[in-house]
């Protein structure tokens, strides 16, 4: 089992995303509202901390917010499927922004009730 995680920057995409996990066997996935570290600095009251005016400026245009997602995924095979799927998407998108997927190892997954 693997736990497939996907960062994603721009939410516009977000309906097509769960999309392409559906159209690859993958039923559930939790969605969560996220913020990267730099973004929090920029857009937050965080004067303390030193920030090169270039990469402010460049932070501040972009979107603040997130969407991550994840999903326990039982097999290498549907991760691989579900990861060329998503990376099609974006095939033609000129942003480099648009966040990052990666997986992880699940050793075990437990009901909380039986």
């Amino acid at each position: 089992m693997f736990a497939l995680f996907i960062v994603l920057n721009d939410q516009d995409y977000l309906d097509e995303v769960l999309h392409r996990f559906m159209q690859n066997g993958v039923s559930g996935a939790t969605i969560l509202d996220s913020q990267g570290m730099a973004h929090a600095i920029v857009h937050g009251n965080y004067e303390s901390i030193p920030l090169f005016g270039s990469l402010k400026s460049l932070l501040t245009d972009t979107h603040p917010y997130s969407k991550t997602i994840f999903s326990v995924i039982p097999n290498q095979a549907i991760v691989d499927s579900v990861v060329l799927s998503i990376q099609e998407l974006f095939s033609d998108v000129k942003r480099k922004d648009l966040g990052f997927i990666f997986s992880v190892p699940v050793a075990n997954v437990y009901p909380i009730k039986k």
